[in-house]
C-alpha cells in the first residue's frame, strides 16, 4: 500500500509517498515556503507564503502521482499562532484539493519521535534518547524514557527568530532569553546515559556539510546516523558567515540561507543545555512520522 504524507512546516513544505509493506520512499518533494514570514511582525500567513504554498503544492502533484493513495496532509506552529488560518486552510484546499489539519504540539512531538526511533532501530540503536526537532516556528524537545516519552513544545524557531533579530548578536541575546524555559523543563527529565538525537533542517543540513554535502547532493541515507560535535557547529556557522550569499544558497539552499544561522545558534544552545557534547542526526521527522501513522491505520505497517 502507498501513502501519500504532506507535512506544511513555519518554513518548509514537504511531500512524502511512501510504500508500507517495504518501508521505502517512493517519491518526494521539499519547497522552502515561509510560512511563518509575517508571523512575528503581522500576526498572519501573508498572501506570498500562501502562493508559495500552492505553487508547491501543485508542483509535487505534478511530480508525484497521488492516485489510489491514502492522503494526511498536517501544518504545526505557524498555522497554530495565525489570526487567519481558517482562511488560508480554506484557500489551500479551494486551490489544491488537499485538506490540511492543524495538529497540536504533543501530536506533532509524537510523530516525529516515532519516525525517528523507527529511524534508530533500523540502526541498531535502541536506547533511552532526548530528541531536539527544531522548526521555522517552534522547537520541540522530548525525552523517550524506558517506553515513556515526555515532551513540551516551546515558541523558539528559526523563521521567527532570523525575523526578529537584526544581528547576530542579537538572535543571541533572543535565543538565549527564550532558552530558559526549555532548560526548566529538561532540567527535570534529563539524564547521563541519554542519547542526544537531533532532526530537522538545521541539524541535517550542518550534518551534511561536514559530509561534503549541499543542498542539491543531499542524500538521507547518508545523514541518518551521522555524528555531530558540539565543536563542529561553531566551525561550520564560521564557514556559512565566511560564504557569499550565492555561495550559501548553493551549501544550503535558496531561501534558506538567511535563516541556518538563527537555527545553528539554537542546535548550539540544546546543546549546553543537555551538556551534551555529541549528537546523532536524524533526517526522518514529522512527514515520515505522518506516513508511518498512515501505514499503521491501514493495517500495513
Amino acid at each position: 500500500m502507498h501513502v501519500i504524507a504532506i507535512d506544511l512546516g513555519s518554513n518548509t513544505l514537504r511531500v512524502l509517498k511512501y510504500e508500507c509493506s517495504s518501508g521505502k520512499r517512493l517519491a518526494e518533494y521539499e519547497k522552502i515556503v515561509r510560512t511563518a514570514n509575517s508571523l512575528q511582525s503581522k500576526g498572519i500567513v501573508d498572501e506570498s507564503a500562501l502562493d508559495a504554498i500552492l505553487s508547491g503544492l501543485k508542483e509535487a502533484q505534478k511530480k508525484i502521482d497521488f492516485s489510489g493513495c491514502k492522503i494526511r496532509a498536517v501544518t504545526t506552529e505557524a498555522l497554530r499562532a495565525a489570526k487567519n488560518a481558517p482562511e488560508v486552510l480554506e484557500l489551500i484546499k479551494k486551490g489544491s484539493g488537499i485538506d490540511f489539519e492543524v495538529i497540536a504540539p504533543e501530536v506533532e512531538a509524537k510523530l516525529t519521535l516515532d519516525a525517528v526511533k523507527s529511524r534508530l532501530e533500523i540502526l541498531g540503536i535502541k536506547q533511552n534518547f532526548v530528541l531536539v526537532d527544531i522548526g521555522g516556528g517552534s522547537t520541540e524537545l522530548s525525552f523517550y524514557l524506558n517506553g515513556q516519552v515526555i515532551t513540551q513544545s516551546f515558541r523558539l524557531g528559526i523563521v521567527t527568530v532570523a525575523n526578529e533579530a537584526r544581528s547576530l548578536d542579537e538572535i543571541k541575546e533572543i535565543v538565549a532569553l527564550k532558552a530558559k524555559e526549555i532548560a526548566d523543563f529538561a532540567k527535570e527529565n534529563l539524564r547521563e546515559d541519554l542519547l542526544f538525537v537531533a532532526t530537522a533542517g538545521t541539524p541535517t543540513t550542518i550534518a551534511a556539510m561536514k559530509l561534503g554535502m549541499n543542498y542539491q547532493s543531499y542524500n538521507p541515507y547518508k545523514i541518518n546516523g551521522a555524528q555531530l560535535r558540539r565543536e563542529e557547529l561553531e566551525y561550520y556557522l564560521s564557514k556559512l558567515l565566511d560564504m557569499s550569499k550565492r555561495q550559501r544558497e548553493i551549501a544550503v539552499g535558496v531561501g534558506r540561507d538567511d535563516l541556518i544561522v538563527a537555527g545553528v545558534i539554537i542546535f548550539e544552545e540544546i546543546y549546553k543545555i543537555l551538556d551534551k557534547d555529541e549528537a546523532i542526526i536524524i533526517d526522518d521527522g514529522l512527514r515520515e512520522g505522518v506516513a508511518l501513522s498512515l501505514c499503521r491505520e491501514q493495517g500495513s505497517w
